[in-house]
């Protein structure tokens, strides 16, 4: 058989095909012709790849989509809705104060502070000129604040409403209000030092404003509201409230009318040439309730911001003096209700009296005098008083001084009340202790001197003077009663100070017509702030006394500072309060009792 040669195929080696199979042969592609590739098949591992390159990316994306619309959709949609709400306070109403009768001494009126957002008003010289008139400002003042690189600008405060609503009227952008209430004092001066004022954010400051400011501010509350690009309030968005709630209202124990003849009369005095200050405050005897209260100068509470700062307080409850001789009162009372004396006890008064390193004397040096007990204090005898004074002791006197307030605040519901100044007996000189029962070497306010006649004239009960009736509509608690000394001793003491205003006495100018009036002046050295001492100084000339005498109503006390002055209290203080005492009774309608004023027996029979 003839054997056969097979030859590879062109390009091929060893007798194989790509396919991998032996001994195959490829056929011969004709010339021109095209070779056909096969596609390949990917692997399992190159699968897998793919998918996660194409699937991570995917699920990247989705997911960022889903937070977006979920989570931080919400975050966003949060913070936008944030952005287009504004916080605006609802101002509370502030209480208003009255007088007993219920005529206003300050109240509140809604008014409102007109602000605005710089970055959002469009055109601020436009806008300007659009508010200056209805605000009262001129155009380049509002134009400079509209054009400031900053959120909030004040444009005018308290403003009415009326002109409120012509602003927006105007729906000009960017431009708010606020709440900014407006406080008046419709009374002007009169009470101004009791009732007190408001600082530029509503405060108290002083008077019955500082000390019961909490109830009269009230709660302020607060508006939420969506604003739109201009600033202005979206219809239908978002507009939640908390309403505020408005302060209490006070209700004083003043009696307006009575206050206001009170502060024209100490005007009077203080128009004399020689009286710098001049004080008064009127208490009820049964109450203890303060009817009236000034002092000259005063101040208007609605003008604080043109007034010295140094009047804006209140004399009667925080300046201190040296009362004289209307002290004499208590050292007498503590005398008789000792037992050391009675009204018609007489003693032989010198003129003088030695005291320590110190001679003490008498308005006039006299010889010897046979003086009673209501002598004494008809005729202002210093050195009579000192010697009953020794009789009772330095410890005694002083825990009388204590018992009727002296040294300790009142409690009167007013800011800035001194105690005055009472030192221990322990620690008092000789002269000290000659000092003390006439009313010099211990200074008080005139409403603690008020307060010791107070308890004389109520049957020795002393009863914590008050100047608030009520808050709210209840009224305040009426202070317990204190018996200082017994219902003899203030009945007899009420004797004994009558006659000081009878014939004979040191004060006839006190004396009201048809009435019966009780009381005692006095005179003390006023301190010269330029030496710290006595000398050039003046003298503080005071009346304490309460009427009608018989059947006690109320109670008076005034004092004038006169540093260029000598003049008695007698001669000047007791006429103010004649005029005083006449209005109180006059507006309360006391009837006088027409019972004649007794014959007092001033010195004992003659040797």
């Amino acid at each position: 058989m003839a054997s056969t040669v097979r030859h590879p195929a062109p390009g091929r080696r060893g007798g194989q095909r790509g396919s991998g199979r032996p001994g195959a042969f490829a056929p011969r592609r004709p010339p021109g012709s095209r070779r056909v590739r096969r596609p390949l098949r990917p692997g399992p591992r190159r699968t897998t790849l793919g998918l996660t390159l194409l699937l991570v990316p995917l699920l990247l994306v989705t997911g960022k989509l889903v937070l977006l619309q979920g989570v931080d959709g919400r975050a966003y949609a949060n913070a936008a809705e944030a952005d287009r709400l504004s916080s605006y306070p609802i101002a509370a109403l502030r209480g208003q104060i009255t007088d007993r009768d219920g005529n206003p001494l300050a109240y509140t009126v809604a008014a409102s502070r007109v602000v605005a957002d710089p970055t959002v008003v469009g055109d601020p010289a436009r806008t300007a000129l659009a508010l200056t008139t209805l605000l009262d400002v001129p155009v380049a003042e509002l134009t400079e604040r509209l054009s400031r690189d900053s959120r909030y600008v004040v444009l005018a405060a308290q403003v009415p409403p009326e002109t409120v609503d012509a602003v927006v009227e105007l729906g000009l952008a960017g431009v708010s209000f606020e709440d900014d209430p407006v406080r008046l004092y419709p009374a002007g001066s009169t009470a101004g030092q009791v009732v007190g004022f408001v600082g530029r954010e509503g405060a108290g400051l002083a008077g019955v404003e500082r000390t019961l400011d909490e109830q009269l501010a009230g709660t302020p509350g607060q508006r939420r509201v969506e604003v739109g690009s201009g600033g202005n309030p979206i219809p239908s968005g978002i507009d939640e409230s908390t309403p505020a709630v408005d302060g209490d209202d006070v209700r004083l124990t003043l009696d307006e009318d009575v206050q206001y003849a009170t502060e024209q009369r100490l005007e009077q005095a203080c128009a004399d040439g020689a009286t710098t200050r001049a004080s008064a405050v009127v208490l009820d005897v049964h109450t203890g309730e303060v009817v009236a209260m000034g002092s000259c100068p005063g101040y208007d509470p609605g003008a604080v911001s043109r007034t010295d700062p140094a009047l804006l307080g209140n004399p009667v409850v925080s300046d201190v003096f040296e009362p004289g001789s209307v002290m004499k009162a208590v050292t007498l009372a503590a005398a008789l209700e000792e037992g050391a004396a009675e009204p018609g006890t007489v003693l032989t008064v010198d003129g003088h009296i030695q005291a320590g390193d110190v001679v003490v004397t008498d308005a006039h040096d006299h010889d010897p005098i046979d003086w009673t007990v209501t002598g004494i204090l008809a005729k202002s005898s210093n050195v009579g008083t000192i010697m009953l004074a020794r009789e009772i002791g330095d410890a005694t006197l002083e825990r009388y001084l204590r018992a009727f307030g002296i040294g300790s605040r009142t409690g009167v519901e007013l800011p800035g009340e001194s105690g005055g100044i009472l030192e221990g007996s322990e620690d008092w000189t000789q002269s000290r202790a000659a000092n003390v029962p006439i009313g010099q070497g211990v200074s008080v306010t005139t409403l603690q001197m008020a307060s010791v006649y107070q308890a004389l004239a109520n049957d020795g009960v002393r009863i914590e003077p008050r100047v608030v009736a009520s808050v709210g509509g209840e009224p305040t608690p009426r202070p317990e009663g204190t018996r200082v000394v017994s219902t003899e001793t203030a009945e007899e003491m009420a004797g004994m100070l009558e006659a000081v205003v009878g014939p004979g006495g040191t004060a006839p100018l006190a004396q009201v017509d048809g009435y019966r009036v009780a009381g005692k002046t006095g005179t003390a050295q006023r301190a010269n702030p330029e030496c710290g001492c006595y000398d050039g100084g003046g003298y503080v000339t005071t009346f304490v006394g309460f009427a009608p005498a018989d059947d006690p109503q109320y109670v008076v006390a005034v004092d004038l500072e006169r540093p260029t002055s000598d003049a008695e209290g007698g001669q000047v203080a007791a006429p103010v309060f004649a005029d005083i005492m006449r209005q109180v009774l006059v507006a309360d309608a006391v009837v006088p009792s027409g019972t004649p004023r007794p014959d007092f027996v001033l010195t004992g029979p003659e040797r």
